[in-house]
């Protein structure tokens, strides 16, 4: 088989028509204004809301500053419950904030927290659910939910992967407490780096936009330990360009997530999600899970022949060093995640793919 000449990733970060960017560059100019709530920061705000279908949003400079100040706006200590499967990012904001994060296992089904699992790991020490919608998927919100008004939690959900994704259509983010986005350029919808906190009241929202800035509260007073997690002009410009080009990204992203469905399913020993019932997916990522004894021989078979997947998420969190000598991450304690960790490999899809690289990619892991 012969080696695709060029580099295949795992993703590539949509841009639109370079024309279509230089208007809003030379309003900014105009404008001179590049931070601190400027005109075009204040105008993707509001369009977001709607364009999502929740109340209020508070927009930073990546997804890692929004988890931080979220932790820190509900006033969260003591220890939060989370998953070992996600970005390493979800549970570095926890130590961040100097609590300690306590894993629990994920559904084999979905490749989320096991709601089931949750009451056992509840301690006197616990003060929040941090779940996160894996690959886009879904949590079960309204178990999860359930579980943390009984036990009087906060729930912060990590919905990195989940830009648009509607459940009975209604948007995911309008669950929990609060929900954080990502708009790194990895992702389904990019503003280069960015990110943003959803909320659900107008007292939240200033609290999160208070911490965002220093803490400032108005001109001259100082109401707590904030940050500088702003977004800026080029950031916000950016991201309502994206929202003109978003339902044209998932629509070309379904095409090949449809067409590795229908090719895939003919090879023995792959498996992947199918699309999940009342559920309006992204298309964020498409993951396949490989018997373990195979899985590397697979993936290095793609490197060798220029495509790059990526095993998203392999080690576990739970396995890294700062993590690993924790009681809830001891070997065995989660063996749905550790096993789903030595199975996925994460194949390209994004929009610039064309279906004469997708069926390479199909024939290389079948050859694999």
């Amino acid at each position: 088989m012969k080696k695709i000449g060029k580099k295949i990733t795992v993703t590539k970060p949509f841009l639109p028509e370079l024309e279509e960017f230089v208007p809003y560059l030379e309003e900014i100019w105009d404008n001179q204004w590049l931070t601190n709530n400027g005109p075009f920061h204040q105008q993707f705000e509001s369009k977001l809301c709607d364009f999502l279908g929740v109340k209020h949003i508070s927009l930073f400079c990546n997804g890692t500053i929004a988890l931080l100040v979220a932790i820190k706006a509900l006033e969260l200590h003591g220890e939060i419950i989370t998953t070992p499967y996600s970005f390493v990012a979800t549970t570095h904001a926890i130590k961040w904030n100097n609590i300690e994060p306590v894993f629990v296992d994920i559904d084999a089904t979905t490749c989320n927290l096991n709601p089931d699992l949750l009451e056992n790991a509840i301690t006197k020490k616990t003060t929040a659910i941090l779940p996160v919608h894996i690959y886009g998927n879904p949590c079960n919100n309204e178990k999860i939910t359930q579980i943390a008004k009984k036990h009087n939690l906060k729930v912060i959900f990590d919905a990195a992967h989940a830009f648009g994704v509607k459940q009975n259509g209604e948007s995911i983010l309008n669950f929990g407490d609060l929900s954080i986005l990502s708009f790194h350029a990895t992702k389904v919808f990019n503003t280069f780096e960015g990110g943003a906190i959803i909320s659900h009241s107008s007292e939240m929202k200033r609290k999160i936009d208070d911490l965002k800035n220093f803490a400032f509260h108005g001109e001259d007073k100082i109401v707590g330990l904030g940050i500088n997690g702003k977004m800026n002009e080029l950031q916000a410009a950016m991201g309502l360009l994206q929202l003109k080009h978003f339902d044209e990204i998932v629509e070309k992203r379904k095409a090949i997530a449809n067409l590795y469905r229908e090719n895939l399913s003919q090879i023995s020993g792959i498996r992947f999600f199918e699309d999940f019932e009342n559920v309006q997916h992204n298309y964020a990522y498409f993951p396949i899970f490989v018997d373990e004894k195979r899985r590397d021989e697979v993936y290095e078979t793609l490197k060798e022949h220029n495509i790059f997947g990526r095993r998203y998420f392999y080690p576990l969190i739970s396995q890294i060093d700062d993590y690993k000598n924790t009681v809830s991450a001891l070997p065995g304690n989660l063996p749905i995640a550790e096993k789903i960790s030595r199975e996925v490999i994460c194949l390209p899809i994004y929009p610039g793919l064309n279906k004469e690289q997708v069926n390479c990619i199909i024939s290389v892991v079948d050859y694999g």
